[in-house]
């Protein structure tokens, strides 16, 4: 497998069938199980001895996940999800970003709780 720019602009988006036997049964990919999106992260901030506020904290959520929290990113992760409130960092943003994160964790196959997107 290549990885890197030179891959990519060999890539001519045809799958390749290297290391495959033509006469081999084609099978489907198998279902993914939900990921139980608190237990991961509560994970993450055990490993890291992490005494972050994540469950309801979009800055301590991305800072645990490695992520810029600045307000630049914010206001772009906010304009992305939809939001159409003030992009000025205040509570309401922040909090509604949280809840759409999760939101979105859970419309791509997490296992959200309830608490954490409503």
């Amino acid at each position: 497998m290549r990885f890197g720019p030179a891959a990519a602009a060999a890539d001519d988006g045809v799958p390749s069938t290297r290391g495959t036997s033509s006469s081999a049964p084609q099978t489907a990919p198998a279902a993914t199980q939900p990921v139980d999106v608190e237990a991961v992260l509560s994970g993450m901030a055990s490993r890291k001895n992490s005494d972050l506020n994540w469950r309801s904290s979009i800055v301590d959520l991305m800072k645990l996940l490695d992520l810029d929290s600045s307000l630049d990113n914010r206001k772009e992760l906010a304009t992305e999800l939809g939001y159409t409130g003030a992009k000025d960092g205040n509570a309401e943003m922040n909090i509604w970003l949280h809840k759409a994160v999760m939101r979105e964790l859970a419309k791509n196959g997490g296992t959200v709780p309830a608490g954490l997107q409503d």
